[in-house]
């Protein structure tokens, strides 16, 4: 094949391409779909799902202080290793990608001096009062869904979805300090 007929056969493959593209862009700005409010048929048995954009109704979280009677904070250390990748437990510790967690129940919110902590996270610990601490409480409904409770934050942990592995981790929490605090 001469040079002649490779140019014939890249022009028709980029001017497909290229019209394939414009004939895309035309036809998403032309037509402009419109979400249905409700199915047009309608299965019976089958629950329609819920609207991505609206908001989830908060899930109920269990209260974590009779939890924390019972915690193992042994258990807890084994289950932070899911948290070591992004943050150290030790006293002193070097800041990861999320804060070092060393005395941290008790303490503000985005308390760790040279972290560069997220508006929301810096938005919350302002709020003052027990909404601007690390409580029991508000360190268990952050660990079961960290975006629900500071919509914005930075850590992209999903969650702990058993109370029981929140109330070990919070446990854990609560040694890693020269003077634990009290349980609730």
């Amino acid at each position: 094949m001469n040079a002649y007929e490779f140019n014939k056969i890249a022009g028709a493959l980029l001017t497909a391409l290229l019209v394939t593209t414009v004939i895309g862009f035309m036809g998403n700005a032309l037509i402009h779909p419109r979400k249905l409010e409700k199915p047009v048929v309608v299965i019976e048995g089958v629950e329609a799902k819920a609207d991505t954009q609206t908001a989830a109704a908060p899930a109920v979280i269990e209260p974590i202080a009779p939890l924390l009677r019972q915690a193992n904070a042994e258990a807890g250390k084994a289950l932070f290793k899911q948290c070591a990748a992004c943050h150290t437990p030790d006293k002193g510790g070097r800041n990861g990608v999320g804060p070092n967690l060393y005395d941290t129940i008790g303490n503000k919110k985005a308390h760790i001096p040279g972290y560069a902590y997220s508006n929301a996270m810096q938005a919350a610990a302002a709020k003052g009062g027990e909404d601007g601490q690390w409580t029991y409480e508000q360190l268990n409904a952050f660990l079961a869904n960290p975006k629900a409770v500071v919509p914005g934050t930075k850590m992209t942990f999903a969650g702990l979805r058993k109370p029981e592995d929140r109330a070990n981790i919070v446990a854990f929490l609560r040694s890693l300090s020269d003077q634990p605090k009290p349980l609730p």
